[in-house]
């Protein structure tokens, strides 16, 4: 077995040469990264500002912050880590407090911090310790004014003002995150007015960098719920919150997606300063969303009272009509009863009047039929005896012939009747057959017999 061997005595001096040269310096890792921070420190004395968008944004425990920030520039990509200790945040705390800025990913910032080298990291990155709140605010007004302008040039921010709002708004489509503040001050103002509202929840994230989306799609599928089966109003509501974080609502596409809803849009944002680029294109926007519930109660109950108020004045009015024909009605049925009387009594008048005129002419009359009938009873009375002799002899001869026809005499004569044990008559020898009992009545009594085959009888 065997291994190279290696010479480095010939090398020893020209390998201390080189690490001693002075032009040509040889660092540790530590030694080198406390020159990046010397040299960091000559360059940016005081600090850097540094302008980019947050990209991750993380809290600890203790009240740090770590965050990414992005350059916003098209095209370019960078990215630099900033640290932002808890002693700096509790300074800057209340500037951000007194602009409504809060630090969130999405949001543009220029921040001022000094550069560090973290040896243990082999990183650069920034200890932040100031930020231009005035460079934030900025941009988000440059960006609503910009998509205002782009509103406006094509009518997009008076459409659905047009839109017509029904006289009782009682279906509503809402847009909100459910368990939120806001969705219960809504629900709630609602549900205290006891009347029957019926909400169509959209649940919806409308904080973040996904929330501009989210809502705009929320408010499309209120759209489509309502072309299937109807809303009145749908309410897109939001607690307060940091003017960058309300500047979701700023957002083009939920401008847009308001202007092409078909039923009136409502916002309550939660916002007491400031008007969102969504108030701007809504059919009514509030402060809050406690005051759009009340708006709506509002809106509801005024119905009800209108209506209520109508239907009083309509039954006044009845009770008035019906007291005026009813005044009308007695005095047409006295008028009636005025007239009917004395009609009755001019018609008692003539009847009298007849009746005494019929008396007089009908005496003549009746006193010649009198007359008449005692002459015709004079004539028929000679000639009654007359017809009651001849009735009689008649009833006589009729009498004699039915005592001729007596079935006795003639059974007195030698005469018999023959009827089987059903009680018929026998006629003839076929009426009865073979071994059939038959009874004889005689003028003294009956004889039983009983039909032999070769057509005799057997007593």
């Amino acid at each position: 077995m065997s291994q190279p061997a290696f010479d480095f005595g010939a090398d020893e001096a020209l390998a201390d040469e080189a690490l001693d040269d002075p032009g040509n310096p040889t660092y540790t890792v530590c030694e080198l990264a406390d020159e990046i921070n010397r040299s960091f420190r000559r360059t940016f004395s005081d600090g850097v500002w540094v302008r980019g968008e947050i990209q991750q944004f993380q809290e600890s425990g203790a009240g740090h912050a770590y965050l990414t920030l992005a350059d916003d520039t098209p095209g370019q990509k960078a990215v630099l880590r900033v640290q932002f200790f808890s002693r700096a945040r509790a300074r800057l705390r209340p500037v951000l407090a007194q602009h409504r800025l809060r630090l969130a990913v999405g949001m543009k910032v220029r921040i001022f911090g000094r550069l560090e080298f973290y040896a243990p990291g082999g990183s650069v990155g920034l200890t932040m310790t100031d930020l231009d709140p005035r460079f934030t605010l900025g941009d988000l007004a440059q960006q609503r004014d910009q998509v205002l302008r782009r509103l406006v040039a094509d009518g997009s921010v008076d459409a659905n003002g047009r839109r017509p709002l029904g006289p009782v708004p009682l279906r509503i489509g809402v847009v909100s995150s459910a368990g939120t503040a806001a969705w219960h001050d809504f629900h709630d103002e609602l549900a205290r007015s006891g009347l029957g509202f019926q909400l169509v929840l959209a649940d919806t994230r409308v904080q973040g960098p996904t929330a501009a989306r989210r809502v705009t799609r929320a408010i499309e599928l209120l759209a489509g719920h309502h072309r299937r089966h109807g809303l009145d109003v749908v309410v897109v509501i939001r607690g307060g919150g940091a003017r960058n974080e309300m500047a979701v609502f700023d957002a083009e596409p939920i401008a847009r997606a308001i202007a092409a809803c078909p039923v009136p849009v409502w916002t309550g944002l939660g916002h007491e300063v400031d008007r969102s680029v969504a108030d701007e294109c809504a059919h009514t926007s509030f402060k809050t969303p406690t005051a759009c519930a009340v708006a709506l109660v509002q809106a509801v109950d005024g119905y009800r009272q209108a209506t209520e108020q109508a239907y009083a004045a309509v039954v006044a009015q009845a009770a008035d009509d019906l007291a005026a024909d009813e005044a009308r009605l007695v005095e047409r049925a006295q008028r009636i009863a005025r007239r009917t009387h004395a009609a009755v009594e001019r018609a008692d008048e003539r009847l009298a009047v007849r009746v005494d005129r019929l008396r007089s002419r009908a005496a003549v009359p009746l006193a010649a039929a009198q007359r008449g009938l005692d002459r015709r009873a004079e004539r028929l009375a000679p000639r009654g005896p007359q017809l009651l002799v001849g009735e009689a002899r008649h009833l006589d001869g009729l009498e004699a012939r039915v005592r001729s026809l007596d079935p006795a005499r003639l059974l007195a004569r030698g005469w018999t009747i023959t009827r089987t044990a059903e009680g018929r008559v026998v006629r003839r020898a076929d009426d009865v057959a073979p071994g059939e009992i038959i009874t004889t009545q005689l003028a003294g009594g009956s004889i039983t017999s009983r039909v032999e085959p070769d057509g005799g009888t057997a007593p």
